[in-house]
C-alpha cells in the first residue's frame, strides 16, 4: 500500500471519528430530540422577543435558557434568522449562583473547539468551571465571533447600562430595575429578552408584568413541572414530592406563583389559552353575561366540539355603558362570528338573576332592557360560589375548558382570582369568572367515576339477587 493511499485511509477514519464525537456532543443530542421536551421545544420556537419559562426544580427550564444563549451564539438557531456574530448576557441573582447554575450549563454545551478565548473574574481560564466567567468568545458558524457576557444582579443597575445587546437570559428573576434596563439594552438590536425562574418571591413584577400580561406575542410564558421532563427518574420525583409541603410544590414542582392566600384556578395554565379559529356552526352554543354599569359588564361566547370540549371564542368587556350600548356590542361581535339566532333573530344568553331587578333609576329591569334590545337572556342560571369552582377546576384539570388568546380579561382574571379569609375567593375582578361558571353550569354534570364496590358490598348484591330470584326465601 503507497503511502498516499495510508494518509487517506487515515485521514478517512480522523473524519470518521470526529464526526462520531461531534454527534456526540450534548447539543447535537438535544438537538435530535434526545435531550429535549415538547415544551423546551416550544420555547425555542416561539417567535415572542419575550419570553419565560416558570418551572419548578428539575424540570428542564434551565436546560433550554442555556442551549439558546448557544444558538444565538453559534449562529445555529433551528427556529430564528441567524447572525453572524452576536453579543448577550445571561444575568444571575450572584456570582456564586453563575458559576454553579449558568456558566456551568453554558460550558456544558459548548465545545471546547467553538471557544475563542474566555476571560475570568476569578479563576483561571484553563479551568473556567471552576471560577467565574467575565466573556466567553464564541466561533460562530459564519466566520465571525460572538460574545456571551455574564452579569450577576448584586453588582448593581449601573453595571447593566450602555451596552446594545441580541439578547438577555435572566436566569431566576431579577430585580424590577435590572430587568428594566436590561430591556433598553436590547431595542437598539431588536433582541430577546427570556427568563427562566422558579417564582419563590410571590406575587412581584414577574407576576403583574410578565405573567399578567403575557399574550403570546409580546410576552410568551409557558410552565414547566416534572412530569413534562420524561428525563427525571421517578425515584427523584417520589423522593421530591415527599420532601415538600403542599404549598412548596405549587412552586418548586408546578413553578406556580404563590401569594398568602393561595391561587384559586391552581389547573389553569397556558395550555387552556389557544390560537382562535373558525369555529364550526353547530359547535356554537350560548353567551354568557355578568352585568355591569359602573363595573364592567362582561360577556363571552360559548362553543361545545362533539366530545364536550368547551371553547371561550369571543369577549366583550366594558364598564360605564347603558344596556343599549352593550346590546349593540354583542350584536357586532355574534354578527362578525356569524353567530346562530333563534328563529325570530334574538341571540340567546345567560345571565346574572340579579339582571331581574329594577332600580328606582329605571322602570324595567336589566334583563327587560337586554330583551328589548334582541339579546335573549336566561337568568335561571346556578350561582352557587363553590359548586361552580369546582366544576370550573374539574374542567381545566380535565383538558375540557379552552380559552380564545384574544379573550383577555377573561385570561387575566383566571391568573390573577385568590382565595381570602374563610374559604371564599377575594371579591375583585371576577366579573368573567361569574358568568364563567353560570356557563359551565349549565352544562350537564359529568358523571360520577365509579368505584369499585368492597367484597362486603359485593356479598350483599349476589344475596340480595339470590334472594330476588327466589321470592324471598332463604
Amino acid at each position: 500500500m503507497s503511502k498516499s493511499e495510508a494518509e487517506i485511509i487515515s485521514r478517512i477514519k480522523e473524519i470518521e471519528a470526529e464526526e462520531k464525537r461531534r454527534a456526540e456532543l450534548p447539543l447535537f443530542v438535544y438537538n435530535r430530540g434526545e435531550k429535549v421536551h415538547l415544551k423546551q421545544l416550544a420555547f425555542h420556537r416561539s417567535a415572542s422577543r419575550n419570553r419565560w419559562v416558570f418551572g419548578g426544580n428539575r424540570s428542564g427550564k434551565t436546560e433550554c435558557g442555556a442551549v439558546e444563549c448557544v444558538y444565538f451564539a453559534r449562529g445555529v438557531h433551528p427556529y430564528r434568522e441567524n447572525r453572524k456574530d452576536t453579543f448577550g448576557w445571561v444575568v444571575s441573582l450572584s456570582s456564586q449562583v453563575q458559576r454553579d447554575v449558568a456558566q456551568k450549563k453554558i460550558l456544558h454545551y459548548l465545545d471546547k473547539s467553538w471557544i475563542a478565548d474566555i476571560t475570568m473574574l476569578s479563576g483561571k481560564r484553563e479551568f473556567p468551571e471552576s471560577g467565574v466567567i467575565d466573556q466567553i468568545k464564541v466561533r460562530n458558524v459564519f466566520g465571525g465571533i460572538s460574545v456571551i457576557g455574564f452579569k450577576s444582579c448584586d453588582q448593581g443597575r449601573e453595571k447593566f447600562q450602555g451596552s446594545s445587546l441580541d439578547y438577555v437570559w435572566f436566569d431566576e428573576e431579577p430585580p424590577r430595575d435590572i430587568y428594566e434596563e436590561c430591556r433598553m439594552r436590547v431595542l437598539d438590536k431588536k433582541g430577546d429578552i427570556f427568563g427562566t425562574m422558579t417564582p419563590l418571591k410571590g406575587l412581584t413584577f414577574a407576576y403583574t408584568d410578565i405573567y399578567m400580561k403575557a399574550d403570546g406575542k409580546k410576552i410568551w410564558c409557558e410552565f414547566m413541572e416534572w412530569s413534562d421532563n420524561p428525563f427525571l427518574p421517578e425515584s427523584e420525583v417520589s423522593a421530591l414530592n415527599d420532601a415538600l409541603s403542599p404549598d412548596e410544590l405549587e412552586s418548586r414542582r408546578y413553578g406556580r406563583f404563590r401569594s398568602g392566600e393561595g391561587l384559586v384556578y391552581t389547573e389553569f395554565t397556558e395550555e387552556h389559552v389557544i390560537d382562535p379559529f373558525d369555529i364550526p356552526f353547530d359547535w356554537q352554543d350560548k353567551l354568557s353575561i355578568d352585568p355591569g354599569l359602573n363595573n364592567p359588564l362582561s360577556c363571552h361566547w360559548y362553543a361545545v366540539d362533539y366530545d364536550g370540549n368547551v371553547y371561550v371564542v369571543a369577549e366583550h368587556y366594558e364598564a360605564g355603558r347603558t344596556v343599549d350600548y352593550h346590546a349593540e356590542k354583542i350584536k357586532e361581535i355574534s354578527a362578525s362570528l356569524g353567530w346562530h339566532t333563534d328563529s325570530s333573530g334574538r341571540i340567546e344568553a345567560l345571565i346574572d338573576s340579579a339582571a331581574n331587578q329594577r332600580t328606582l333609576a329605571s322602570e324595567k329591569s336589566v334583563a327587560e332592557l337586554f330583551y328589548e334590545q334582541g339579546i335573549l337572556v336566561n337568568t335561571r342560571v346556578n350561582k352557587d360560589l363553590f359548586s361552580g369552582i369546582n366544576r370550573v377546576k374539574r374542567a381545566f384539570s380535565a383538558k375540557k375548558l379552552f380559552i380564545f388568546r384574544n379573550c383577555v380579561n377573561l385570561i387575566r382574571e383566571l391568573k390573577g382570582y385568590w382565595w381570602g379569609e374563610g374559604d371564599v375567593p377575594k371579591k375583585k375582578d371576577d366579573h368573567s369568572l361569574d358568568e364563567l361558571r353560570y356557563y359551565i353550569m349549565s352544562r350537564p354534570a359529568p358523571p360520577p367515576s365509579r368505584v369499585e364496590p368492597t367484597e362486603i358490598q359485593k356479598d350483599k348484591e349476589r344475596l340480595a339477587r339470590r334472594l330476588k330470584r327466589s321470592g324471598g326465601r332463604r
